[in-house]
Protein backbone atom coordinates (compact mmCIF):
# COMPACT_ATOMS: atom_id res chain seq x y z
CA UNK A 1 0.00 0.00 0.00
CA UNK A 2 1.32 3.16 -1.04
CA UNK A 3 2.32 5.54 1.63
CA UNK A 4 2.82 9.84 1.70
CA UNK A 5 3.99 12.62 4.05
CA UNK A 6 1.08 14.57 4.60
CA UNK A 7 3.04 17.70 3.71
CA UNK A 8 3.76 16.23 0.15
CA UNK A 9 -0.05 15.34 -0.05
CA UNK A 10 -1.17 18.67 1.05
CA UNK A 11 0.89 20.39 -1.83
CA UNK A 12 0.74 17.45 -4.69
CA UNK A 13 -3.48 17.26 -4.09
CA UNK A 14 -3.34 21.38 -4.37
CA UNK A 15 -4.67 22.05 -1.04
CA UNK A 16 -2.09 24.20 -0.43
CA UNK A 17 0.33 26.57 -2.73
CA UNK A 18 3.42 25.50 -1.46
CA UNK A 19 4.77 22.33 0.25
CA UNK A 20 6.62 25.47 2.96
CA UNK A 21 2.93 26.56 3.41
CA UNK A 22 1.64 23.18 3.78
CA UNK A 23 4.29 22.50 6.32
CA UNK A 24 3.74 25.52 8.85
CA UNK A 25 -0.42 24.91 8.90
CA UNK A 26 1.04 21.21 10.26
CA UNK A 27 3.17 22.73 12.79
CA UNK A 28 0.28 25.12 13.84
CA UNK A 29 -1.96 22.53 14.18
CA UNK A 30 -4.38 23.21 11.32
CA UNK A 31 -4.17 20.02 10.11
CA UNK A 32 -5.55 16.90 11.54
CA UNK A 33 -5.38 13.00 10.55
CA UNK A 34 -8.01 10.79 11.59
CA UNK A 35 -9.04 13.37 14.22
CA UNK A 36 -5.65 13.87 15.61
CA UNK A 37 -3.17 16.88 14.80
CA UNK A 38 0.02 15.27 12.70
CA UNK A 39 3.49 16.88 12.07
CA UNK A 40 4.57 17.75 8.16
CA UNK A 41 6.73 14.17 8.10
CA UNK A 42 3.50 11.86 9.11
CA UNK A 43 2.72 9.27 6.65
CA UNK A 44 -0.88 8.78 5.48
CA UNK A 45 -2.60 5.79 3.14
CA UNK A 46 -5.63 5.58 1.19
CA UNK A 47 -8.91 5.81 3.57
CA UNK A 48 -7.41 8.21 5.65
CA UNK A 49 -9.49 11.45 6.33
CA UNK A 50 -7.54 14.91 6.88
CA UNK A 51 -9.20 17.68 8.24
CA UNK A 52 -7.35 21.34 7.11
CA UNK A 53 -8.40 23.96 9.43
CA UNK A 54 -8.71 27.34 7.26
CA UNK A 55 -10.95 29.90 8.70
CA UNK A 56 -13.94 29.85 9.62
CA UNK A 57 -14.26 26.41 8.53
CA UNK A 58 -13.03 22.82 8.75
CA UNK A 59 -12.90 21.41 5.48
CA UNK A 60 -12.72 17.40 5.19
CA UNK A 61 -11.15 15.22 2.66
CA UNK A 62 -10.86 10.99 2.11
CA UNK A 63 -7.77 9.86 0.51
CA UNK A 64 -8.12 8.06 -1.98
CA UNK A 65 -4.36 7.53 -3.37
CA UNK A 66 -0.83 8.59 -1.50
CA UNK A 67 0.72 10.69 -3.93
CA UNK A 68 3.81 13.04 -3.36
CA UNK A 69 4.12 14.49 -6.97
CA UNK A 70 1.88 17.33 -7.89
CA UNK A 71 -1.08 16.65 -10.21
CA UNK A 72 -3.44 18.52 -12.71
CA UNK A 73 -6.58 19.99 -11.54
CA UNK A 74 -8.44 17.53 -13.61
CA UNK A 75 -7.17 14.29 -11.91
CA UNK A 76 -8.13 15.69 -7.99
CA UNK A 77 -11.02 13.06 -8.01
CA UNK A 78 -9.09 10.42 -8.28
CA UNK A 79 -6.66 11.67 -5.31
CA UNK A 80 -9.03 13.14 -2.48
CA UNK A 81 -12.52 12.93 -1.81
CA UNK A 82 -14.08 16.22 -0.86
CA UNK A 83 -16.15 14.85 2.59
CA UNK A 84 -17.00 18.22 4.12
CA UNK A 85 -20.07 18.52 5.84
CA UNK A 86 -22.79 21.56 4.02
CA UNK A 87 -23.38 22.82 7.78
CA UNK A 88 -19.35 24.05 7.23
CA UNK A 89 -20.03 25.50 3.89
CA UNK A 90 -22.99 27.67 5.44
CA UNK A 91 -20.61 28.86 8.19
CA UNK A 92 -18.50 30.12 5.12
CA UNK A 93 -21.21 31.46 3.19
CA UNK A 94 -22.25 33.51 6.63
CA UNK A 95 -18.58 34.99 7.22
CA UNK A 96 -18.96 36.51 3.36
CA UNK A 97 -22.13 37.62 3.79
CA UNK A 98 -21.22 39.22 7.24
CA UNK A 99 -18.86 41.41 5.32
CA UNK A 100 -16.55 44.20 7.43
CA UNK A 101 -18.36 43.12 10.96
CA UNK A 102 -15.68 40.29 11.81
CA UNK A 103 -12.62 43.15 11.09
CA UNK A 104 -10.78 43.34 13.65
CA UNK A 105 -9.85 46.85 15.35
CA UNK A 106 -7.24 49.03 14.03
CA UNK A 107 -6.50 46.92 11.37
CA UNK A 108 -6.98 49.87 8.49
CA UNK A 109 -9.30 52.19 6.71
CA UNK A 110 -12.70 51.43 5.42
CA UNK A 111 -12.93 50.02 1.95
CA UNK A 112 -14.74 52.40 -0.63
CA UNK A 113 -18.05 49.84 0.11
CA UNK A 114 -17.43 49.71 3.88
CA UNK A 115 -17.04 53.90 4.00
CA UNK A 116 -20.51 53.97 1.92
CA UNK A 117 -22.48 51.52 4.17
CA UNK A 118 -21.33 53.89 7.32
CA UNK A 119 -22.54 56.70 5.62
CA UNK A 120 -25.57 55.14 4.89
CA UNK A 121 -25.87 53.79 8.19
CA UNK A 122 -25.26 57.16 9.83
CA UNK A 123 -27.01 59.73 7.50
CA UNK A 124 -30.28 61.46 8.82
CA UNK A 125 -33.57 59.85 7.27
CA UNK A 126 -35.02 63.00 6.53
CA UNK A 127 -32.17 65.98 4.83
CA UNK A 128 -33.80 69.84 5.53
CA UNK A 129 -35.92 71.46 8.18
CA UNK A 130 -38.25 68.92 9.61
CA UNK A 131 -40.75 70.26 12.09
CA UNK A 132 -43.56 67.39 13.88
CA UNK A 133 -45.87 70.44 14.82
CA UNK A 134 -46.15 71.57 11.39
CA UNK A 135 -47.58 67.99 9.80
CA UNK A 136 -50.71 66.89 10.59
CA UNK A 137 -51.13 63.94 12.46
Amino acid sequence: MAEARIDKWLWAARIYKTRTIAAEACKKGHITLNGAQVKPARTIKEGDVIGVKKNPITYTFRVLQAIEKRVGAKLLPEIMENITTPEQYELLEMSRISGFIDRAKGTGRPTKKERRDLDDFFSPLYIGDFDIEDEDL
